[in-house]
Parts: C-alpha cells; sequence; structure tokens
C-alpha cells in the first residue's frame, strides 16, 4: 500500500494519496502535507462534536461593506443561531484580539438578528483563559484541543 498511500503524523496520522494512488483511482486532486493540517483538524474536531451540522459552512465571509471584513474559520446554524468558528492554533494573541474586536463591531452594525455563538478551539488551558477574557460579554464556547482526543 505504501506505493500508493502516504502519511504524516500531525497529533494524528494524516493519509494521502500519491501521484500512483491518485492513478488507480481516477483521482485528480493532489492532496500533501500541508502546514495548516493542524487548524484544518482541531476545525473538524468540532463539526464531528457538534454532530456534522448541515449548514457547516468552512472559510466564511462577513462583512459590512467599507467598514469591516472578517473570515470566520467555520460558521452553522443552529437553535436558530449562527454559530462562530474560530480556530486558534498557533497564531498571536493579537490577531485573536483584533477578530473579536471586528465581531463586536458586526454586533453593533446588527449584521446577526441574533447574537451568535462564538465557538474556540486552542491548544491550551492559558490561551483558553485569555480567550475567555477577550469574549466576555459574548456567548462564547472555548474548548481547548486536548478536551477532544
Amino acid at each position: 500500500m505504501s506505493e500508493y498511500v502516504t502519511h504524516f503524523r500531525e497529533g494524528e496520522a494524516v493519509y494521502y494519496l500519491t501521484k500512483e494512488g491518485r492513478d488507480l483511482v481516477g483521482a485528480t486532486k493532489i492532496r500533501k502535507k500541508t502546514s495548516t493540517a493542524r487548524h484544518y483538524i482541531m476545525r473538524n474536531s468540532i463539526y464531528i462534536a457538534y454532530g456534522n451540522p448541515s449548514s457547516w459552512k468552512n472559510e466564511v465571509k462577513l462583512e459590512v461593506p467599507n467598514q469591516i471584513k472578517i473570515i470566520s474559520d467555520a460558521l452553522f446554524i443552529r437553535d436558530g443561531r449562527y454559530h462562530l468558528v474560530e480556530v486558534d492554533n498557533i497564531q498571536k494573541m493579537n490577531a485573536n484580539r483584533a477578530k473579536i474586536t471586528k465581531y463586536r463591531k458586526l454586533l453593533e452594525y446588527g449584521v446577526f438578528e441574533k447574537p451568535p455563538v462564538f465557538v474556540w478551539m486552542t491548544t491550551t488551558e492559558y490561551r483558553r483563559k485569555q480567550l475567555t477574557k477577550l469574549c466576555e460579554g459574548l456567548d462564547a464556547k472555548i474548548f481547548i484541543v486536548s478536551n477532544f482526543h
């Protein structure tokens, strides 16, 4: 099988087809090791934990034209409310702070009919506490990746 499938470890084994494997099954999309694999794994853990929502969309742009633009890692609807998913893997806390500020501005502009639930996945308890403080006043669920394994 190693002629057709290869893998790398990113907390868990991630498998993908080699050129020979793609040729064998007629796959045209090339998948390779990527630096964003951990980010995708963390995001997918949330997707699975929330029961594979049918409304789930990755990389959703939210904006108020000429005012604010933000790309949520994922978005889904549950109980009539948007759930905005953010993965904090390796980014600086300043980037998270800026993103939360933009979300607060979207709320001020009335972009959402009902206030959304913010679902965060981060890497450590320390970072979870920092995000909790930044999200004060928001309906936020902040998880640590180790809670999912």
